[in-house]
């Protein structure tokens, strides 16, 4: 990378839109770097990864890409091959090999209780086929995805939470890029979601950079500061 700053790229997961990224957003913009939050389609891992490596590809300069949840296998997939991409950021988020899914990965080692908060909706597809969107049930979104968060605004974030679609969590990835991209992990101590267990060996798996942060799988809205530092570090590591 030379001296000019790169663009940090936020991808959100599921059950989260990129207001979740809002404070994170705040103190990178206060250090001078351009930043986009994507919008994660949510609808599947090969089509959510085309959609935000399409973005990737209209960016001039280098970039830091950093996933949360569901949001870090798109990265994974969606950065193979873009040498502009100089450093991956894995939030709470998954890190798949080849073939993995989010599903496989969750339930890799104890402590995931996300499966008996879901409420799955019955849904149409363009094609005519029928799948299932899956929301968290509101009266359960404090505590499963954002327990350090207060109640008025997980309110909100239960309201607002955007629906992913149950193949996306179950399709497998692709090859990863963290295998030749620079990877750096923040493990969620207290995730509810991904237990952190399996944060810490995937982390381990992709010999990144980990920091440990007491937190609930929304640390981006409850440790916005951690989240910012950790992005800051990946990119004057990866200048």
């Amino acid at each position: 990378m030379s001296a000019q700053k790169p663009t940090i790229v936020l991808v959100h997961g599921a059950f989260a839109d990129s207001s979740s990224w809002n404070g994170v957003v705040a103190r990178l913009r206060s250090h001078d770097y351009p930043v986009v939050a994507a919008s994660n389609p949510l609808r599947g891992l090969t089509e959510d990864s085309a959609y935000v490596k399409q973005l990737l590809e209209s960016i001039d300069g280098p970039v830091v890409l950093a996933g949360h949840s569901y949001g870090g296998s798109v990265i994974s997939n969606a950065a193979t091959g873009l040498a502009h991409v100089k450093a991956l950021v894995f939030v709470a988020a998954f890190l798949p090999d080849e073939g993995e899914s989010a599903v496989d990965l969750s339930g890799k080692f104890p402590g995931s209780t996300l499966g008996e908060t879901l409420r799955p909706v019955p849904v149409t597809l363009p094609d005519g086929g029928r799948a299932a969107d899956l929301y968290i049930e509101q009266s359960r979104f404090h505590q499963q995805f954002a327990a350090d968060v207060p109640e008025e605004t997980t309110a909100v974030m239960a309201a607002t939470q955007r629906p992913v679609a149950d193949a996306a969590l179950a399709e497998g990835a692709s090859a990863p890029a963290w295998k030749d991209i620079p990877s750096w992990v923040l493990v969620a101590a207290d995730d509810r979601n991904i237990p952190a267990q399996a944060q810490t060996y995937m982390a381990e798996r992709a010999k990144a950079t980990v920091v440990h942060v007491t937190a609930s799988h929304a640390v981006s809205v409850s440790r916005p500061g951690d989240v910012a530092r950790l992005i800051n570090e990946a990119a004057q590591a990866a200048g």
